[in-house]
């Protein structure tokens, strides 16, 4: 544990040592706004309740997060520091997770310092906290997928932004996967069970289920399956990229 929480140690240092992740929590707190009282008309709406602020989550992590995670390993590649954070006696396991964790702490600080929409609606009404506070858990369980997958994708390539749209098109596909339009092209030839994996791989799907206030143990473990799969899929890429 101690090589892995030194890593997230350094990155997190790391993270704050520019002005880059203070202008991007201003700008995620300020789009998170607009979305939510201007797109989900928050006011209008006339109900104790933060549904409108959820419900824009995934397209904007869409976005935000692979930004986050691209430099986790390219990075390291383009600035050829990882053959020196590789070779240091640090297990892979202990660097990968290492750095995921400090991308998700970070997304974590992101998403707590939306906290005074929550004292807004509690001032305004009586809204059902427990489903609130599933809704942030919901969000921060989202986030950690996002950022497993933009973690692989980082360390595939050296160059950021390749890493950013790659990781982005792979986001947009498990968001969109359990949507009506995406559905309706399988299902005229494809057996109902391949439909059904298809949907049950949809963020949305979970992460909808999870803002109604219903913890349910299949989205809990399908998105912790998802952050493990693909974090070990970054192990797997960075150790053939160090033996090539």
């Amino acid at each position: 544990m101690k090589p892995m929480l030194a890593v997230l140690r350094r990155e997190i240092a790391g993270y704050f040592a520019t002005p880059v992740a203070y202008v991007f929590i201003v700008v995620f707190l300020f789009t998170a706004g607009i979305f939510t009282f201007y797109l989900g008309q928050f006011f209008e709406r006339g109900q104790a309740d933060l549904k409108a602020f959820f419900l824009f989550h995934p397209w904007l992590y869409l976005f935000f997060l692979p930004a986050i995670a691209m430099r986790l390993w390219a990075e390291e590649r383009k600035a050829g520091t990882i053959e020196l954070l590789l070779t240091l006696p640090i297990p892979l396991w202990a660097a990968v997770a290492g750095k995921f964790l400090a991308a998700w702490a970070f997304a974590g600080i992101a998403l707590a310092l939306t906290f005074p929409l929550w004292l807004t609606v509690n001032w305004l009404g009586s809204p059902d906290n427990g489903v609130i506070l599933a809704g942030y858990i919901g969000s921060l369980l989202m986030a950690g997928a996002y950022l497993a997958i933009g973690s692989c994708m980082s360390a595939v390539t050296k160059n950021q932004v390749i890493a950013f749209v790659v990781a982005v098109l792979v986001c947009f596909i498990f968001t969109v996967a359990g949507a009506p339009m995406v559905l309706s092209f399988f299902q005229g030839w494809a057996p109902a069970l391949v439909v059904d994996t298809i949907a049950s791989f949809s963020f949305l799907g979970h992460f909808n289920a999870i803002t109604e206030g219903v913890i349910d143990l299949r989205d809990l473990v399908f998105f912790i399956s998802l952050i493990v799969v693909w974090l070990y899929a970054t192990a797997v890429v960075v150790d053939f990229k160090k033996a090539g």
